[in-house]
């Protein structure tokens, strides 16, 4: 009976002892109100600790951009961010955000658009541990290697190490943009579809360059600003606005101008895409006078625009005017016909008297420069010409002062 009775009373106890007080619970609390009293550079130290293989990459890609429909990444359609998302993530094996230095349009391609990528180098093998950067060689093929599993219209050009406060939007000093034009009556070429503007008109490449010049500089482009521009201000200082004749891109050289060695006179090429080539052998001609098989080529112009940025849609609209100054066709309103023929009467006035050729030259100039002046001081966009078509821009460069 003792026995039983002291079995009785030891456990009473323990039991009194493992029931929770109100003094041992608080303690319990109190870590989880202590992280957001560390400060912040303490508390980046300490990632930074955690995650050695934390890099920054500056990545470049060129893209045809028909086949996306822009660089923004949209939830249901298929776009050059969404598409590089999806490859690093397959390289690395888990999401990673991707942030573009430019944004393009659907049917805006790139020669060189440039994003930086955070890239953290986990081992496979052992869960959890940080292995030290990919070489950036290894991250432009790999990624490369995902890119063209799918439809192989975007490619990684180049990859570079950077600091982790590097952004390639903001850190960018210029952006340079092209825009092919090909001008000519025939149709276009099915290698050239999607990739230039087709104007069936003639051009005159001398006018458009008298309407660049007026364009370049530090102004207010609200005539050149689309609807939708986010932009804080339309002020913009446009360093360069140039446009070229060159060699179409799909260009083979016939017998006659391989022998001449002058595959880089445009008048030549021109002359002898309109003969036959240099042999003895009788060839059949179409009805336009070309070579059986051989189509006529089309006149290529590009016009380069260089900034430090641009507003939405401001390139396409600026070579809308150009090819309207070009073909002769500015379209202006109503009430600016009688100032432009006043400004040509008083030009021709001074001048068609002592040299009716110059002074009829002089006038049209003035008449050129008067409209494209008149267009970039009403300061709206429907004072502009139709805007060019997506299909001619390219994307050429982003430039940095890289460390």
């Amino acid at each position: 009976m003792s026995d039983e009775r002291v079995e009785d009373r030891h456990p009473s106890p323990p039991k009194r002892q493992l029931s929770p007080s109100p003094d041992t619970t608080r303690p319990t609390k109190l870590p989880k109100s202590e992280p957001p009293r560390v400060p912040a550079e303490q508390s980046e130290a300490a990632m930074g600790q955690r995650n050695p293989g934390l890099q920054r990459y500056l990545v470049a890609v060129e893209y045809i951009g028909t086949r996306f429909s822009g660089s923004q990444k949209q939830p249901t359609c298929r776009t050059v961010v969404g598409a590089l998302e999806e490859a690093f993530q397959k390289f690395i094996g888990q999401p990673v955000p991707v942030h573009c230095s430019s944004r393009t349009d659907a049917g805006v391609h790139a020669l060189s658009n440039v994003c930086h990528v955070d890239v953290e180098r986990i081992s496979k093998r052992k869960l959890g541990e940080v292995l030290p950067p990919h070489d950036p060689g290894v991250v432009r093929r790999a990624v490369n290697h995902f890119l063209q599993k799918n439809e192989g219209d975007i490619m990684v050009t180049d990859v570079r190490c950077v600091p982790p406060d590097f952004h390639a939007r903001f850190k960018a000093l210029e952006r340079t943009y092209h825009y092919r034009i090909l001008s000519g009556p025939e149709t276009l070429s099915a290698f050239e579809k999607d990739r230039a503007w087709h104007v069936p008109e003639d051009l005159d490449i001398e006018a458009m360059k008298r309407a660049c010049s007026i364009l370049v500089g530090h102004h207010d482009f609200s005539s050149f600003r689309a609807a939708g521009c986010q932009a804080n201000s339309p002020m913009r200082t446009l360093d360069e606005l140039a446009v070229t004749e060159m060699l179409p891109a799909l260009y083979f050289p016939s017998i006659m101008e391989r022998s001449s060695k002058k595959l880089l006179d445009l008048d030549a090429c021109r002359s002898f895409s309109t003969s036959s080539d240099a042999s003895d052998v009788k060839t059949v001609k179409s009805e336009n006078g070309q070579e059986f098989g051989h189509r006529p080529r089309h006149r290529c112009f590009v016009v380069t625009a260089r900034a430090r940025s641009f507003l939405y849609h401001q390139v396409r609209l600026m070579v809308g005017v150009l090819k309207s100054v070009g073909i002769g066709d500015l379209t202006v309103s109503d009430g600016l016909i009688y100032l432009l023929l006043f400004s040509l009467y008083q030009v021709a006035l001074m001048h068609v008297v002592s040299c009716p050729i110059s002074g009829i030259i002089r006038a049209y100039i003035g008449i050129i420069k008067f409209a494209v002046e008149m267009i970039l001081d009403a300061k709206t966009v429907t004072a502009a010409s139709p805007m060019a078509p997506a299909c001619g821009l390219y994307l050429g460069n982003v430039k940095y002062d890289l460390p």
